[in-house]
């Protein structure tokens, strides 16, 4: 998968030299492009921002350098998707960042100074924002959704099941993790984890992550969808908080029902026993 940027800081992204995103780089799995769209500047100093009109505080990015790059490096032989990166775009999550691996390319507009001409975003197929603040640039947004993407490709994170229970990917957050010592200035490991037995294992941490993202996430627990195994849990947990009880009518499908008893036919009954014949 391809992952291109136009900027006019391509020195911003040096961190994607590292880490787990320079062995994808280097194994093939992505290619990561900058592109210095001051490069398509027609004007002798290569500007790429000037005054608004109406008048105002700041300096406005101009089309015609994002237009020429763009030119350059659209193709019609591979699903490309452009994204502009505003405060104004929606806001970008787990779900986005799956959908986005369709894609072959995803290219980056990345803002700069007090915004774009609005004329830019007729070019774009969809704005993001990663959260309801301002940043500087696009930038770092950029390199958010580049690694959020990256390690849902195949073969990046090393083992396919990697990601799938980060917090996020299922709807929930993500149970605690631990590792050795099993003791470390008084704060134990929890008993199950250290028993080997793997069904109680994946119970007790599907359970810690229906309770960690009720406490820490509620918007997520609102919107979860349990399966029947979730039951119980769910049950386990509503005791222990009673608040977590108004939320029932969403596992109460999933109550097991009462096994019904076997009813005897009269004519077993008047069944005489064939030894006693």
């Amino acid at each position: 998968m391809k992952f291109t940027v136009l900027t006019i800081f391509p020195e911003m992204f040096a961190p994607l030299k590292e880490s787990i995103l320079k062995r994808a780089q280097e194994a093939g799995l992505i290619e990561i492009s900058l592109v210095n769209f001051r490069d398509y500047a027609a004007s002798k100093h290569k500007n790429v921002d000037d005054i608004p009109y109406g008048g105002g505080s700041g300096m406005v990015l101009k089309p015609e350098p994002i237009y020429f790059a763009l030119q350059d490096i659209r193709k019609t032989n591979c699903k490309q998707r452009i994204i502009l990166l505003s405060p104004q775009g929606k806001i970008y999550d787990q779900e986005t960042a799956m959908r986005l691996t369709a894609f072959d390319e995803l290219i980056f507009l990345c803002g700069h100074y007090e915004g774009f001409d609005e004329r830019i975003r007729s070019w774009a197929d969809e704005e993001l924002s990663i959260g309801n603040y301002v940043l500087t640039g696009g930038e770092l947004a950029a390199m958010v959704i580049i690694d959020s993407v990256a390690r849902l490709i195949p073969g990046v994170l090393g083992k396919e099941s990697s990601f799938e229970h980060d917090s996020y990917s299922q709807g929930l957050l993500e149970y605690p993790q631990y590792t050795r010592p099993p003791e470390f200035m008084g704060m134990k490991v929890p008993e199950i984890l250290l028993s080997g037995h793997h069904a109680k294992i994946e119970a007790w941490r599907r359970k810690e992550s229906l309770r960690r993202t009720f406490l820490r996430r509620p918007d997520l627990f609102a919107k979860a969808e349990f399966m029947a195994s979730d039951y119980e849990l769910l049950e386990e947990l509503a005791q222990e908080y009673p608040e977590l009880a108004r939320h029932r009518a969403k596992w109460e499908r999933f109550r097991p029902r009462p096994k019904l008893k076997r009813r005897t036919k009269a004519s077993d009954q008047a069944k005489p026993d064939s030894q006693g014949e």
